[in-house]
This record gives C-alpha cells, sequence and structure tokens, in this order.
C-alpha cells in the first residue's frame, strides 16, 4: 500500500510544503541578522579610561558601555540606543527588589567608549575584519551625537567617554558581574512597535 504521503497524486502537494517551509526557515535566518548600532553595557562599581599612561575619564557606581556603530546606522539607531541605555533597570530599589531602577534613579554615571571592533568578523584565516563598521569619520560624529543624546536625557556631569579613535587601556570593576547587549534594531527578532518613542514620562516613571 502507498502511504498518502507518497502517493504520486500528492507529490505536488508535498514539494510545494517543502519549498515553503524551506522558504520561510531561509527567513528566519536573514531576519535575524541584527546590522544596527550595538552597545555592550557593563553594571559597574567603577570605571576608567587611561590614554598613554594618562587617565581621561573615570566614574564610580554605573554603567560601563562599549558603543559599537554599524555601516547602516542612523539618527533613529541613535535615539533608540540613547533611551535604552537611560532606562534600562539594573539596580534595586529602596526595598531591595532586583531589577527594578535604572540609571537616573539611582543618580549613577555612564562611562562611554567607542568600540568599532564589536562589529569584527573574522575570516577564513581567522584575521578580524571591520568591513560593518562605520567609516571613521562618519562614526565620530554620530557617537558625538550619541553623547549629546544621552546628555539631553540625563545630565550632562554624569555623561563621560573615552578618546574617540585611540587606543584606550579601560579598566572597570564589574558588579556582578551584569553585562547585557543592546541592538538598535531589536524589532527584527522581538517587538519594538514602539520603543523608539520612548517618552522622558515613561523612563522616569519606569
Amino acid at each position: 500500500m502507498v502511504s498518502s504521503l507518497h502517493h504520486p497524486r500528492n507529490r505536488p502537494a508535498v514539494i510545494a510544503v517543502v519549498i515553503c517551509v524551506v522558504a520561510f526557515l531561509s527567513s528566519i535566518g536573514t531576519n535575524t541578522k541584527t546590522y544596527a548600532m550595538r552597545i555592550v553595557l557593563q553594571r559597574v562599581k567603577s570605571a576608567s579610561v587611561t590614554v598613554e599612561q594618562k587617565q581621561v575619564s573615570a566614574i564610580g557606581p554605573g554603567t560601563l558601555a562599549l558603543v559599537g556603530l554599524h555601516v547602516e546606522d542612523t539618527e533613529s539607531d541613535l535615539q533608540y540606543c540613547a533611551k535604552r541605555l537611560l532606562a534600562i533597570k539594573l539596580w534595586e530599589n529602596d526595598s531591595g527588589a532586583p531589577w527594578r531602577q535604572h540609571i537616573k534613579q539611582k543618580g549613577y554615571e555612564i562611562l562611554c567608549v567607542s568600540q568599532f571592533t564589536l562589529y569584527g568578523t573574522l575570516s577564513k584565516k581567522n584575521q578580524p575584519d571591520y568591513k560593518l563598521a562605520m567609516k571613521a569619520v562618519e562614526a565620530q560624529t554620530m557617537y558625538n551625537r550619541f553623547l549629546d543624546m544621552l546628555r539631553d536625557g540625563y545630565e550632562t556631569s554624569k555623561i563621560f567617554d573615552g578618546k574617540f579613535g585611540e587606543m584606550m587601556e579601560v579598566a572597570l570593576v564589574n558588579d556582578g558581574p551584569v553585562t547585557m547587549v543592546i541592538d538598535s534594531r531589536e524589532e527584527i527578532i522581538g517587538s519594538r512597535s514602539s520603543s523608539t518613542s520612548l517618552s522622558e514620562n515613561e523612563i522616569a516613571n519606569a
């Protein structure tokens, strides 16, 4: 007896189903590649940046943010990451409940460090390639704009950074440790129908 799936009359339908499944899986693979601004953040007890044996920035409790700019980033990517960085709840509240308060509620500081290597890929010879990272001139302009957004959304005196384009020594004491990643186009693998329009009231009342 020939099963219904293997009956000659049903082969076109089976082939069509297989093609649809393959196409669907391929689309998932494509859509989950997040090519956008990326921040690797760490909750710290302290952090500092030294350039040529001279300390250029230092913070106490707060967040160290390694900032990577993708070649396709736009103003909206900067806005999304700035709002997320200020709104992410990494600290406990006054009652000791974890993951309840963001950096503005704690009054802590942020140290940003430009990090184009976040978009490094490896060749077959295991050599790093940075073609996905935004070029230096444009990246510096975008990075400075990002810092301005953080200052506008918080306090200028709370935002620090290293030296763009320089060889930096970054020291930190990771508190936890807690390390997280923010991608500006997270809606590709999740949902952010309204994330890019997070208001100051939403951040303050989160």
